[in-house]
């Protein structure tokens, strides 16, 4: 039964699900406050990566130790903003709770491992359909470490992958560098994880997405969404700042601003801003022909078209507080550091930073699923770090949903009730 379905968000979520809405033959109606694929998104900003081993929580047995440490250093790969510390504590907990044991982990893991698998594969042909597969790259995915014993330091992060059918390639110092010879000759070890990708320009991407999904029918209205009408448990409408919509059904996918909207929705989602920050030289003198992830800079390293990026870093804190823009200057001081070739210093403008916000669950799994108060509205946010890779199987997910069919994989594990 074909439906008008308003979907809440632009961003690589919401592209998907349109798209896989408009396959199923439903009427779609888009409404994003700003451009699609513009820097107001996350998906505008991220790593660019589209890892199949992406499946490892952030949260991990022991990590509780690392918090302190993390605390007192404002420049690491973690931090809390101690104003935004007695609203965030809730969350914490439950993020250090979810990663306690080694069995929790695991069924976070083998919950993702399903969201991941096939991604590169989905997104080429996602990106063919809207006329840019040259954005989507299969060219794997490089972790370096400093030697073999960093590498094994994180030996239950790898062991979840290869339970789970990751499967990757060691590189001892002269295979690593003869890969990577613009490298810093500190890193003596690599693993190499061919059936990954990366994105080029994940902005252009999610908005060459949109427009593909209008070519084929959807609606994109500039607005923002405040809530539902639901009468007896049916969806009447979505409110928005520019008036209703009268619909049928509606996905939420808008990121951090999900929280608000699923609360409406009669589900209360414990979802955080992991706010992420990148670092961009324009016309880089060198880089890596693969992208990287340096095991010392807990880093994203990606050419993309607009140059080299570096993405990552975890700061925790309000919505509205103000960027720290010396946290896109670590990732620069890394970049410089992990590519001798790169000029020691560089003209202002050469060099761009972004802030953005991850919307965050504390287990690290996605919020997927009917929501509380009405089966016509479907959660399909809360990805954290793995948005980009997850966005296709979640359109997938959601319009599996909507047309009662089974699910391409199960999404018990990402029910909005866990909380």
């Amino acid at each position: 039964m074909s439906r008008h379905i308003v979907v809440i968000g632009a961003g690589i979520v919401g592209a998907c699900c349109a798209l896989e809405l408009l396959r199923d033959g439903n009427r779609v109606t888009i409404i994003e406050p700003g451009p699609p694929g513009g820097d107001q998104a996350a998906s505008f900003g991220n790593g660019a990566f589209l890892s199949t081993g992406s499946i490892v929580p952030m949260s991990m047995p022991g990590l509780w130790r690392k918090v302190p440490g993390w605390l007192a250093d404002p420049l690491g790969p973690l931090t809390i903003r101690w104003s935004s510390l007695p609203a965030l504590l809730p969350w914490l907990l439950r993020f250090l709770h979810a990663g306690s044991t080694v069995a929790r982990v695991r069924r976070t893991a083998a919950a993702l491992a399903p969201m991941v698998v096939d991604s590169p594969a989905r997104h080429l042909a996602l990106a063919t359909e809207a006329g840019v597969p040259d954005l989507i790259q299969r060219t794997g995915l490089l972790y370096v470490f400093p030697d073999r014993a960093a590498f094994e330091a994180d030996a239950l992060g790898w062991q979840l992958r290869a339970e789970n059918g990751v499967e990757w390639t060691e590189l001892d110092a002269d295979e690593l560098h003869q890969s990577e010879p613009s490298l810093d000759r500190r890193y003596t070890f690599g693993v190499r994880v061919d059936s990954s990708a990366h994105c080029r320009d994940p902005g252009a991407y999610v908005a060459a997405l949109v427009a593909h999904a209008q070519s084929l029918g959807a609606e994109l209205l500039p607005t923002r969404a405040t809530g539902f009408d639901i009468e007896d448990g049916r969806l009447q409408a979505v409110r928005t700042v520019g008036g209703k919509i009268v619909c049928d059904s509606a996905v939420i996918a808008a990121g951090i601003a999900s929280r608000a909207l699923a609360e409406s929705a009669g589900d209360r989602v414990p979802l955080a801003s992991e706010r992420g920050y990148h670092v961009v030289i324009s016309n880089p003198e060198t880089g890596p022909r693969t992208p990287v992830m340096p095991s010392d800079g807990k880093m994203a390293n990606t050419m993309t078209t607009k140059g080299l990026r570096a993405a990552g870093q975890v700061e925790l804190a309000s919505f509205d507080a103000p960027p720290n823009w010396a946290r896109a200057d670590v990732l620069l001081k890394h970049l410089l550091r992990t590519y001798p070739g790169l000029p020691r210093t560089l003209p202002p403008e050469r060099i761009t930073r972004w802030m953005g916000h991850r919307p965050s669950t504390p287990d690290g799994l996605p919020v997927i699923g009917k929501s509380r108060a009405s089966d016509d509205i479907v959660h399909g946010f809360g990805h954290g770090h793995i948005g980009l890779i997850c966005g296709p199987m979640t359109g997938r997910l959601v319009a599996d949903i909507f047309a009662g069919r089974p699910t391409t994989v199960p999404v018990e594990p990402f029910s909005a009730k866990r909380f």
